[in-house]
């Protein structure tokens, strides 16, 4: 049995859709906080218990029987996050769980300059002092943020953010099928992954160029100070935390962390992955 965490959330749900293509429904698990979401899951054969990062107990037993374990990175910083993994890897042990997978991203570091990559060495030291055969996703950085960048440029055509350099965006669908691929091929991975990357890296002055193409309309670029780009995001309401987080994907990226292409993703699902102008394309026309 395979279970999978976070399996009401964006990637996670994607995941178990590529897992039910591949596998009967009864090899297939999900802990969701909230089984009422899952309700369709339960309805396709699929076993839904709830479990929470929170209450270590409750993954003990969401996790009972699985031979893989996907644990889908939390939506949460610094030491809440590393916490709530940490309650997962454990409850994994002591569930006996076979191999655990989990999605890290590109970049991945101690040292990195984004919180969220440290976050995720930081998990994925706990994942190898386990003894259990584990893999890390190093995902490429969703595109979905990317898009949600650009929400207030998609109206006003000015790009205007710090500096930046390239990054790998990638499309969560794209990740989906590739984590499918790797749990129904057991052992293919020990350790992290390549880099699953979209096709190109591209910083903003080239999402500029490939957002006017997309729409026949021009975008300008203009990059803002940081400092600067920090007061917006705090005048329009952002938590201080959340505004330094935003600032160091940029710096992140500065720095390179983003900009490694690797044909890893291409081999796993069998094509190219989409490019960052095709997922503009589709979410824009939505």
């Amino acid at each position: 049995m395979i279970i999978v965490t976070g399996a009401t959330g964006n990637l996670g749900r994607r995941i178990v859709e590529r897992l039910l293509e591949r596998l009967p429904a009864d090899r297939v698990g999900v802990s969701v906080r909230d089984p009422r979401k899952a309700q369709d899951l339960a309805d396709r054969g699929v076993r839904v218990r709830q479990g929470s990062f929170d209450d270590p107990a409750s993954l003990v037993h969401a996790f009972e029987g699985a031979e893989q374990l996907l644990l889908v990175s939390l939506d949460r910083t610094g030491e809440e996050c590393v916490t709530g993994h940490r309650a997962a890897i454990d409850a994994a042990v002591k569930a006996g769980v076979g191999r655990i997978l989990y999605t890290s991203q590109m970049g991945a570091s101690h040292d990195s300059r984004f919180q969220a990559c440290r976050d995720h060495a930081r998990t994925e030291d706990l994942l190898r002092a386990t003894g259990l055969p584990w893999t890390a996703l190093r995902n490429g950085f969703y595109a979905a943020s990317a898009l949600l960048f650009l929400e207030a440029a998609r109206h006003t055509g000015d790009i205007a953010f710090p500096a930046d350099g390239p990054v790998a965006w990638t499309g969560h669908d794209d990740l989906a099928e590739a984590a499918a691929a790797v749990l129904t091929d057991e052992g293919r991975f020990e350790g992290p992954t390549p880099p699953l990357t979209g096709p190109a890296a591209l910083d903003f002055d080239a999402v500029a160029e490939t957002a006017a193409q997309a729409t026949g309309r021009p975008f300008t670029r203009t990059v803002v100070p940081d400092d600067a780009f920090r007061e917006q995001a705090l005048a329009h309401g952002a938590p201080a935390p959340i505004a330094d987080l935003m600032l160091s994907i940029f710096a992140a990226a500065r720095n390179g962390e983003f900009a490694d292409i690797d044909p890893t993703m291409a081999e796993l699902i069998g094509r190219e992955p989409a490019t960052f102008r095709t997922l503009l394309g589709h979410a824009w026309a939505e």
